[in-house]
């Protein structure tokens, strides 16, 4: 005869009180209460995904609630996903390879565009070519494909940044130092850039749209690593709206002016400058994003002894969506 005898009562109370008292029951630990994730005017499908309340759809079983932070550019959704303060944030290919350089532990998962959204501004007429800013005040964001798009250009112009006056300013206010001439050049982000060209009729003297690296979104790697399915879903859900935004062009754009509070024409531009007909991510991006880094690495930008091949590679990972499915 055992020493221990246990009604089915018994053994029920005993574990409800364990469960009380020691580890929550395993369902309680495999999902966070909220997910955290950006949105900014450089990514279109991102503003639709947030107005049709896509992601509140898909977790509203699960009972985890969505909170959605604004990012002003790359470095500031970098910044955010570094401090651990978002899931999720979107940023240019580029610009998240300079993240994961310098530590900052994220992987890219999917694009949300391929754009034109940068290109060297002005609205002076003495400034025609790169080698006309030699001395002159550029406005930057550091850490943003604009500014990387700048490194290359003074790169290829056999200049370097210690040859320009750069001006350390946020997108917006780049674009308002060079309308009020405070600057003599910007670097420009869309659609900001585009209400420079209809606003004050700022020129676009250097565009190279294959420098330009891609729109991806970012998850931080402890985020993936503790939920991978809560990863596929976001990325499921992140489709479903690029599909959206292509199919209903006029609610893409309706979400813009919203967000922008700019003018159809100006969102027009900024349209017409962003292809959105494929979220898959790989072989492609990693070309363009290691083509970046090593230009940058060239220039200065990020370390010699940086493996920047390795960091791409680190970097990229296409196995939270299906390539064939992400391309239709």
């Amino acid at each position: 005869m055992p020493i221990f005898s246990f009604s089915r009562r018994s053994v029920l109370s005993f574990a409800a009180a364990t469960a009380i008292a020691g580890t929550p029951p395993a369902q309680a630990q495999t999902k966070p209460t909220e997910i955290r994730i950006d949105f900014a005017t450089y990514n279109p499908v991102g503003l639709l995904l947030k107005d049709r309340g896509l992601l509140e759809k898909e977790f509203a079983r699960d009972g985890i609630a969505i909170r959605w932070v604004q990012s002003l550019g790359s470095n500031k959704a970098l910044e955010f996903l570094n401090a651990g303060s978002i899931d999720f944030g979107s940023t240019a290919g580029a610009a998240a390879l300079i993240g994961r350089i310098n530590g900052n532990p994220i992987k890219s998962v999917y694009v949300y565009s391929k754009p034109e959204w940068t290109a060297l501004v002005t609205k002076s007429d003495a400034i025609k070519t790169i080698a006309d800013l030699k001395g002159k005040r550029v406005a930057v964001t550091r850490g943003t494909d604009p500014h990387i798009f700048l490194v290359r250009a003074l790169q290829d112009a056999k200049l370097t940044e210690k040859d320009v006056k750069l001006v350390l300013l946020q997108h917006p206010d780049g674009k308002l130092a060079l309308e009020r001439g405070d600057v003599d050049a910007w670097a420009g982000l869309d659609p900001i850039m585009a209400a420079a060209e209809a606003e004050f009729g700022a020129k676009l003297f250097f565009r190279r749209a294959n420098w330009n690296t891609w729109g991806v979104l970012n998850v931080s790697e402890e985020f993936a690593k503790k939920y991978p399915d809560l990863v596929t879903r976001v990325l499921k859900v992140y489709e479903d709206a690029r599909k959206q935004s292509v199919a209903e062009p006029a609610a893409l754009k309706a979400s813009l002016i919203a967000a922008t509070k700019l003018p159809d024409a100006v969102i027009d531009r900024q349209i017409a400058r962003t292809d959105i007909t494929s979220g898959a991510i790989g072989a492609e991006q990693a070309k363009t994003i290691l083509e970046a880094g090593l230009a940058l690495q060239s220039a200065g930008v990020i370390p010699g002894d940086a493996d920047v091949k390795s960091a791409v590679d680190a970097l990229i990972e296409p196995r939270f969506v299906a390539t064939k499915a992400a391309a239709q």
